[in-house]
């Protein structure tokens, strides 16, 4: 996962058309991102969750502070587990990075779906001292890399809300 969005952060030169900012929650916005127009978003009491027009990726961007980041990654955990996603243990990779200028924590897998193989991840991007973006990462491979481009422009566009 973390070669995949990091490496199409960079390819910004996305043709997908984008709705624009939009913010998290949409009540009392703590951050923001943009999503191609033609990806269905749904907001959750905690972020988002964003779907590839074709459904080959999901990515959730939920919103906790640091000391319950653990917790919204057990949410996160219990979500994929409750979708049907199980994940290859031997296969975990962690990484830390930086993405936007911020520290990002990545944690990836392949692992099985119902429809078959699948792409997993996890990561904690520290947005400031307040607000940490956790982001699940579900795709299908051989398939989700149409979406890439469109995935990295949703990574790099990520921010605390002014």
């Amino acid at each position: 996962m973390k070669k995949l969005l990091v490496a199409t952060a960079l390819l910004l030169l996305s043709t997908a058309a984008y709705a624009g900012e939009i913010q998290i929650p949409s009540n009392r916005p703590i951050i923001s991102a943009d999503v191609p127009d033609d990806w269905t978003t749904n907001e959750t009491n905690t972020g988002i969750e964003i779907n590839s027009a074709d459904n080959s990726v999901y990515l959730a961007i939920d919103i906790a502070s640091p000391k319950k980041t653990g917790d919204m990654i057990d949410e996160a955990a219990k979500f994929l587990d409750s979708q049907g996603v199980k994940i290859d243990e031997k296969t975990q990779k962690y990484t830390e990075d930086k993405l936007n200028g911020k520290d990002i924590v990545y944690i990836e897998w392949s692992g099985k779906d119902k429809d078959g193989p699948a792409s997993v991840g996890l990561a904690a991007l520290v947005l400031n001292e307040k607000t940490v973006a956790v982001l699940t990462y579900w795709g299908t491979p051989g398939q989700e890399e149409k979406n890439s481009a469109a995935v990295g422009k949703i990574m790099a566009s990520i921010k605390s809300a002014e």
